[in-house]
């Protein structure tokens, strides 16, 4: 939902190592050998050896040359690599023509470098060498070219099939390669995904450290200060008759006061601050939204006790990835309300419901069963896009905010409001988009006394 946690993409290409075609290539210079070694002594074909291993050696002098100029660990660039399987393609197609065209059983290995690059290279690249193989298949397919025996058979399939060898290949090179083209964008997109989750909870984790360290440093220097204060008050009663240095020593009294007090605005209660591991329910939600109070929108709170709920409101220990899920569904319901949101929370014995809805239009019916898929792509109307001219409609908040509460424990849910409204039947009808979030009490609610004992702050 909010761009800046999107990371910058790679290109694919970035990501295929020079040592990972090498050891392909290696291995189909394996296989190119050992079959024309077997066609040649066992099934008595007749094959321009010299040719054809001329055409595999081409294939290994690429390899040791790319192995002795290059770190085997160093990513190829775009370009690169489209030009080591433009290579590799255009060297079995030889090799085919060498050794019978499409009337080799082994013609439908030229499949392997297109899909290769439709899963590793970006579109254009991919659409460069899957035209360069139906290319090079058709030149095949339509010259005629048998296997003969050494003893001058020829053995050539009928023409029906040899079609249909063609056609399948044409066909193999498209279906395999928008196949592996679309499994790879998956793969990649939730990767994406998932690096700005950490980089989300990562964040709050900081922030939440921050607290501790600022509760910390204001228990930890009250006693220096304690003791700057005093010093500097027993100095100035000394220097009396020097006012000049008397009044050096009342500014470092009055520095150390200052100092003091903005420590204990920072935070006042000690090195061992309970309320940054643990808060009531209803203060976890209202820090949450604390960013978008003041956006225009009226923000509701309410906390209540299912039927059959303990009365007293829980305390919940305070998990960042809480707060920063709880804050994009509260963001995402206020650039969406008409005028009202509504942030509820109920419990019972055995479980938590935290909901936040709102008044405006709700999800789409064509998204709403994709929802918490990264980058969710769906164009809204021109309307929409009037409201929240900056909001792309990724998805990519609402992926990180439903991934970082599974990892509490939580189970997630999203749908569009009934169109109900309060208790007393009066205000803004609940009509828009609802999230739902139930936790199981054991791994959210803390046990009783959490919060510790109110003590007083001694000035």
């Amino acid at each position: 939902m909010t761009p800046t946690l999107s990371p910058q993409r790679e290109t694919h290409s970035d990501w295929v190592r020079l040592r990972t075609l090498i050891l392909l290539r290696w291995g189909a210079i394996t296989g190119q050998i050992a079959a024309i070694i077997v066609a040649y002594l066992f099934y008595d074909i007749a094959l321009r050896l010299d040719l054809c291993l001329v055409v595999v050696g081409a294939a290994i002098a690429v390899n040791i040359a790319a192995s002795s100029l290059f770190p085997e660990n160093r990513r190829l660039t775009e370009t690169e690599a489209m030009g080591m399987l433009l290579f590799d393609t255009a060297q079995l197609a030889l090799l085919l023509a060498l050794t019978g065209g499409l009337n080799n059983p082994f013609a439908l290995l030229i499949l392997a470098p297109a899909t290769i690059a439709a899963a590793a290279l970006q579109t254009r690249s991919a659409i460069a060498v899957g035209l360069a193989t139906i290319t090079m298949v058709s030149v095949l397919g339509f010259t005629d070219s048998p296997i003969l025996t050494r003893s001058g058979e020829a053995i050539e399939v009928p023409e029906i099939f040899a079609f249909g060898f063609w056609l399948a290949i044409v066909i193999g090179v498209l279906f395999l390669g928008l196949y592996a083209r679309r499994v790879s964008s998956e793969i990649h997109s939730m990767s994406d995904a998932l690096l700005a989750a950490q980089m989300a909870l990562s964040r709050e984790q900081k922030l939440t450290d921050l607290g501790g360290v600022v509760a910390a440093a204001a228990h930890e220097l009250g006693t220096p200060l304690a003791t700057i204060k005093l010093v500097s008050a027993e100095l100035a009663d000394e220097l009396e008759d020097r006012p000049e240095l008397c009044a050096d020593a009342e500014l470092i009294r009055d520095q150390a006061d200052r100092c003091r007090d903005i420590l204990r605005s920072m935070g006042r209660a000690g090195k061992d601050d309970l309320h940054l591991r643990t808060a009531p329910v209803m203060a976890v939600l209202r820090e949450a939204a604390e960013p978008h109070l003041d956006r225009g929108k009226d923000i509701l709170f309410d906390a209540c006790p299912a039927p059959g709920g303990p009365e007293r409101q829980p305390v919940i220990y305070r998990f960042p990835e809480i707060i920063h899920a709880l804050r994009n569904f509260i963001q995402n319901a206020v650039d969406f309300a008409d005028s009202t949101v509504w942030v509820e929370a109920e419990w019972t014995s055995e479980h938590l419901l935290v909901r936040v809805c709102d008044d405006g239009a709700g999800y789409a019916p064509q998204v709403i069963n994709r929802i918490g898929d990264p980058f969710l792509s769906a164009r809204r109307p021109e309307t929409e896009r009037g409201k929240r001219p900056e909001y792309e409609g990724m998805g990519l908040g609402l992926f990180i905010a439903k991934t970082l509460l599974e990892r509490t424990g939580a189970s997630i849910s999203f749908s569009n409001g009934k169109g109900w409204r309060g208790p007393d039947d009066t205000g803004p009808v609940r009509k828009g988009a609802v999230v739902a979030v139930v936790w199981p009490a054991d791994r959210l609610i803390a046990p009783e006394g959490a919060l510790g004992e109110n003590v007083p702050i001694l000035s």
